[in-house]
C-alpha cells in the first residue's frame, strides 16, 4: 500500500502538470499523511536539509564551470583541434563531434551545455557538408551525454550523497566507461556513414595541428589536472569543481581574453538559474527520499526482489530495465534522487560492488536524457539547431540503441568498469 501511494501521489501529480520537484513536494506530503506524521515544520526542515550538503556544491561550480568554458573560447578551440586530428577521414565531421565530446565532457560534466555548444559549432558545418541533419544532430545528443560520465560528472556527485558512496572513486570509475560509449559512437557512426560519398576537408599539415594543439593546450590541461588531483588527494571532488572554475575563468579572460567583466554577469546568472532548479529538485527528492527511508520501502524492495540476489547479473539487469522505464519520464536529477535510496539496499543485499552499480546507473540516467518524450538533451539541441523533436528523435535512435547495448555489455562483464578503476583509484 506505501508503495502504491509513493508512486500513484507523485505519478498522479505530474499527470496533472504539476512540475517535478512539486510532485516530489507532494509526494512526500502524501506519504507523511499516510504515515500518520503530517507536520510541515518537519517538510520544510527536510527540504532544508536536502540542500545544505557540502559535496553538493561541487553542483553550481561545475555548471559556472561549464557556461565559461562555452563563452569564453575553450569548446570552439578544442572543436578545432579534434578537426585537426580527424576531420580528414571520411565522415570526419562524425569523429570531430565524438573526440570533442570526449575532451568537453573532462571539463565540465553537464551534458546540455556541452549538447548546446557542440550544436552550435558543428551541426551547421555538418550540414553544409552534406550530412543528414537529423543523423548529424542524433549524434550531437548521443555525444553530449558523455558529460555525465566521464570525470568531472554532476551526475557522480548526486549520486554519491544520496548513496554515500566515495565521490573520488566514481569519478576514476567513470573514465573509461565514457570512453566505451565514445567507441560504441565511433562504429555507429562509421557503419551509417559508410556509402556515404560526401568529400571530407582536406588533411592538415602536422604544423596546422600542433598548432590547433597548443591553441587547445589551455583547455586540454584542466582534465588531467583534476584526475591527478583526485587520484592523489590533493583536493576532494567538490574542491575540483572551485578548481575547473576558477581555471576556466581564469583562462578565458586573462589567457584567450575573451570574456570580460560585463559579459560574466549574464554567464553568473544564468548558472545561478540553473542550478537554483537543480537544487530545488535535490532538496525536494530529499524529503522523499527520508520519508523512503522511515516507511521502510527499501526493506519491502529487497523483499521483492529476493529472487534475484543470487544472480547479481540478472539482477542488475533488472534494475537497469526499470531505470530505463523510469527515465524515459523523468529527468536525470530526480530519477536518480527517488531511486538511489530504494535500490541501494538491495544492491548491498546482493553483493554488488556500489560503485561499479553508480557507473552503470549514472550510464543509464545519462541515455535517458536523450530518450523521448523527455529527453532534456535532445531538447536543448532541438532548441539550438532550430529543428522538431521528432526529427532529433529519429537521428538518435540508431546512437541510442548502441549505447543501450554497450551498457548491457557492462552488465554482462563487469570487468569492463571494475580492472580499469581499480588501478585508477
Amino acid at each position: 500500500m506505501t508503495i502504491l501511494i509513493f508512486l500513484g501521489s507523485m505519478i498522479g501529480a505530474m499527470a496533472l502538470g504539476v512540475p517535478i520537484a512539486f510532485s516530489l513536494l507532494l509526494c512526500g506530503a502524501a506519504l507523511m499523511w499516510h504515515l500518520n506524521m503530517f507536520d510541515a515544520q518537519i517538510l520544510a526542515q527536510n527540504v532544508i536539509n536536502g540542500a545544505d550538503s557540502f559535496p553538493l556544491l561541487a553542483v553550481p561550480f561545475f555548471m559556472l564551470a561549464g557556461e565559461i568554458m562555452n563563452a569564453g573560447g575553450l569548446s570552439r578551440r578544442i572543436v578545432n583541434f579534434a578537426m585537426a586530428l580527424v576531420g580528414h577521414v571520411k565522415g570526419g565531421l562524425g569523429y570531430v563531434t565524438i573526440v570533442a565530446a570526449v575532451i568537453m565532457a573532462s571539463l565540465s560534466g553537464s551534458a546540455v551545455a556541452d549538447a548546446a555548444a557542440l550544436t552550435a559549432l558543428l551541426l551547421p558545418m555538418m550540414v553544409a557538408a552534406g550530412h543528414d541533419k537529423a543523423r548529424s544532430a542524433g549524434l550531437i545528443a548521443s555525444a553530449g551525454i558523455i558529460a555525465p560520465i566521464i570525470p568531472p560528472s554532476i551526475g557522480f556527485v548526486i549520486f554519491g550523497v544520496a548513496a554515500n558512496v566515495s565521490i573520488s572513486k566514481l569519478f576514476m570509475a567513470g573514465i573509461f566507461p565514457g570512453i566505451w560509449l565514445a567507441r560504441s559512437l565511433w562504429f555507429t557512426w562509421w557503419w551509417l556513414v559508410r556509402k556515404e560519398t560526401i568529400a571530407p576537408p582536406p588533411r592538415k599539415s602536422f604544423k596546422e595541428v600542433m598548432e590547433a594543439m597548443r591553441l587547445a593546450t589551455w583547455a586540454l590541461v584542466l582534465p588531467f589536472i583534476i584526475v591527478f588531483g583526485l587520484k592523489f588527494g590533493v583536493f576532494t571532488p567538490t574542491e575540483a569543481a572551485v578548481v575547473a572554475a576558477v581555471y576556466s575563468l581564469f583562462v578565458s579572460t586573462v589567457i584567450y581574453r575573451e570574456l570580460n567583466l560585463k559579459q560574466l554577469v549574464p554567464l553568473f546568472v544564468s548558472a545561478a538559474t540553473t542550478c537554483a532548479i537543480v537544487m530545488f529538485l535535490v532538496a525536494a527528492a530529499m524529503v522523499s527520499a527520508w520519508l523512503i527511508t522511515v516507511a521502510n520501502l527499501p526493506a519491502q524492495v529487497v523483499e521483492l526482489l529476493q529472487p534475484l540476489l543470487d544472480s547479481p547479473r540478472l539482477l542488475m539487469l533488472a534494475i537497469m530495465v526499470l531505470t530505463m522505464v523510469v527515465g524515459t519520464a523523468l529527468d536525470m536529477t530526480p530519477t536518480i534522487l527517488l531511486l538511489t535510496p530504494v535500490l541501494m539496499p538491495v544492491v548491498k543485499a546482493a553483493g554488488i560492488d556500489p560503485v561499479y552499480f553508480g557507473v552503470l546507473f549514472i550510464i543509464n540516467n545519462a541515455i535517458g536524457l536523450i530518450t523521448p518524450p523527455v529527453g532534456t538533451v535532445l531538447n536543448a539541441v532541438a532548441g539550438v539547431g532550430k529543428m522538431g523533436m521528432d526529427e532529433v528523435t529519429r537521428g538518435v535512435v540508431p546512437f541510442m540503441i548502441a549505447q543501450f547495448a554497450m551498457m548491457f555489455l557492462m552488465i554482462a562483464f563487469p570487468q569492463l568498469v571494475m580492472v580499469p578503476a581499480r588501478w585508477f583509484y
